[in-house]
């Protein structure tokens, strides 16, 4: 048994099963496929229970039913059996997992639950490195690397990939899509066999393997002069590279990009475009039915802050709308939810509703790389509906995307996901791609039951501090959907002008007039125009932009009145006091629970309530300072702000 963290899922003999004892008598499968045996012995690693060669109209039955398609599943609960039927064996598997997440949490409410996953692509993207480091990780070291070698702790591995199997994930990408001189190693022989122990660990529970893989790996270890993706001995080296992974990985996923974009190598260098350098490695993957997730995450990185023309955020739809219909069936585009980085509260993607012959993937970051790094609680499925729900009916991003890949907040740290209350947030990745209609307060309420308590006085009040714990994060953060205003490097922390005047392009424009960015089609950089005619007219004009959302796409006057009826500059000053008191409000909270807490998760929540209710003081005081003194407008409540 690993010591890895079991998060949501039940451990062996778990009291909290005791309600369904009587059923842990007999399990019985019709199908002895791999993901149906891996689901027979996720129910025999729960309770102590036989298996049947014959179906006896008790304990648990594991059935076949086409009809439910790949990874749908039903389970159907009478007084003496629980029949759990799969499209697949990945359904039976999934049917499982769901059933004793539901089950220890006491939130099997109804004898029948019937799922079938909405996107046939659910991937976990980590950022590792080969070293072990996990850039953007806030949860230890990596789970897979140490030293430049692959992990060899099968056990802790099978218990990472049955965790992703409870909440769907089909694929997993283990390397950073940074892919240095080592990981450029790793679809060669000196790597394959391990990721082929990998590989076969992951697929009994129904997850493919993916790499991220180099553009330049040609040149960088295949003796060849050139990378460029036309050139006929490229294309031939990539095949042989492709051919000699599916011998080693007959059902390997294939390759994550990121190609031209902050410094990586990719088509541009030989005057070719996206479309060109995907598909070359899409042809090398296509024959054993693999696929090229190519990420959208492209810009010009020395951007010129006197030089209000260029804006960062039109950067992905300018690179790929021309390139819509040219990308291989196998080709798959990777989105970021906003078209900048991860911030707390930027506009979704154009991209999204542009791109119409094109296979599309949102890309949302589970790690809290910007929204508090798994330190300050902030609970990521209302942005991310948000997003998915984003558009016109039956043309909202949900409707348009073929799956979505998740940057892993997952490490070798004591809690998995660093802060506890984190799991919420990777439990709600994979729930919600399986299941886009969920409400995240339901998603938070099955995790905290499963996760931290069952008592329903301490649960509801959970679920109350994840549901808000966003709008606290953005109230002491940056306003109006500004964005940025983060340590550079770092990216924790407030440091208003940390990029103002860097070559990043993330610029808020605060003078002593006023702030944001002018991205308007009548004065600005013309982003706006990158929306449908609906969405464009209404960030277009500044008496109909939410107001959270201002600063995003107008340059407003401090005295500007917001639809709340407050100054642009009285709601920094308000959203900034508000947050750090409800900051403090959560320590408080939390500390009110500590009876009905496992002690362990208490005192390290406990740890991380505290510094948020730090950080957000100094959000609080360095924005408010910062902004008293370029507007010269004081606080009209007399609260101190620091001169």
């Amino acid at each position: 048994m690993s010591d890895i963290y079991k998060c949501w899922l039940p451990e062996k003999n778990d009291k909290r099963l005791a309600l369904w004892k009587s059923y842990f008598t007999s399990v019985y499968a019709d199908s002895s496929d791999k993901t149906t045996q891996t689901a027979v012995r996720e129910l025999r690693r729960a309770a102590r229970i036989r298996t049947s060669s014959e179906r006896t109209g008790e304990g648990f039955a594991l059935v076949t039913d086409e009809s439910l398609g790949a990874g749908g599943y039903r389970i159907g609960i009478t007084d003496s059996e629980i029949v759990i039927a799969g499209g697949d064996g990945s359904g039976k598997l999934y049917g499982v997992l769901r059933f004793l997440t539901l089950a220890a949490g006491s939130m099997l409410k109804s004898k029948t639950l019937c799922e079938t996953p909405a996107y046939p692509l659910r991937i976990v993207d980590h950022w590792d490195n080969a070293d072990g480091t996990v850039e953007r990780g806030y949860s230890g070291g990596s789970l897979f690397f140490r030293e430049d070698r692959v992990s060899d702790d099968n056990e802790a591995l099978t218990d990472y990939a049955r965790l992703l199997a409870s909440v769907g994930i089909n694929a997993v990408c283990p390397n950073n899509v940074n892919v240095h001189d080592t990981e450029t190693l790793f679809i060669t022989d000196r790597y394959l066999g391990d990721f082929a122990r990998i590989a076969k660990i992951f697929r009994g529970y129904g997850i493919r393997l993916f790499l991220s893989v180099n553009f330049a790996a040609p040149t960088q270890i295949g003796g060849l002069d050139t990378a460029d993706p036309l050139d006929d001995s490229v294309r031939k080296w990539w095949s042989s590279a492709a051919a000699e992974i599916y011998r080693r990985i007959p059902d390997f996923g294939g390759f994550v990009v990121k190609a031209d974009s902050e410094g990586r190598p990719g088509p541009h260098t030989y005057g070719r475009d996206h479309a060109d350098g995907a598909n070359m490695l899409a042809e090398a993957l296509a024959p054993y039915g693999g696929a090229v997730i190519w990420r959208c995450f492209v810009y010009n990185c020395r951007t010129d802050r006197n030089d209000r023309s260029t804006d960062r955020a039109k950067a992905a739809y300018d690179n790929f709308l021309p390139l819509d219909g040219r990308f291989a069936d196998n080709v798959y585009l990777q989105i970021k939810n906003g078209p900048m980085d991860f911030q707390i509260r930027e506009p979704v993607s154009p991209l999204f509703g542009a791109l119409n012959k094109t296979n599309m993937l949102a890309e949302f970051q589970i790690t809290q790389e910007y929204t508090g790094q798994q330190i300050d609680l902030c609970y990521l499925v209302p942005m991310w509906k948000e997003c998915l729900d984003f558009g016109k009916r039956h043309g909202q991003v949900k409707d348009r995307i073929q799956g979505a890949a998740g940057v892993s907040n997952t490490g070798d740290g004591a809690f998995l996901t660093g802060n506890p209350l984190a799991g919420a947030n990777l439990y709600g990745f994979g729930r919600l791609l399986f299941d886009p209609e969920q409400s995240a307060d339901r998603i938070a309420a099955e995790w905290v039951c499963a996760s931290i308590t069952t008592n329903k006085i301490a649960a509801v009040e959970i679920v109350c501090m994840l549901v808000r714990s966003r709008e606290i994060y953005e109230s002491y953060t940056s306003p109006l959907g500004v964005g940025w205003m983060v340590v550079p490097g770092t990216h924790y922390g407030v440091d208003v002008d940390g990029y103002e005047y860097s070559r990043w392009g993330t610029y808020h424009y605060a003078d002593g007039d006023g702030i944001g960015a002018d991205r308007t089609q009548a004065t600005g950089t013309g982003y706006t125009a990158q929306y449908d005619s609906v969405n464009a007219r209404l960030y277009e004009d500044i008496k109909t932009c939410p107001d959270e959302l201002l600063l995003f796409f107008h340059h407003v006057p401090y005295t500007h009145v917001l639809h709340s009826g407050k100054t642009v500059i009285q709601h920094i000053y308000d959203s900034h006091f508000e947050g750090a008191e409800q900051a403090a409000g959560l320590l408080k909270d939390w500390k009110s629970l500590e009876s009905y807490i496992p002690a362990d998760i208490y005192a390290e929540c406990l740890h991380r309530f505290e510094l948020q209710a730090a950080n957000s003081e100094n959000w609080r005081d360095v924005v408010n300072t910062y902004f008293f003194r370029k507007s010269g407008i004081p606080d009209s409540h007399g609260r101190k702000i620091y001169e």
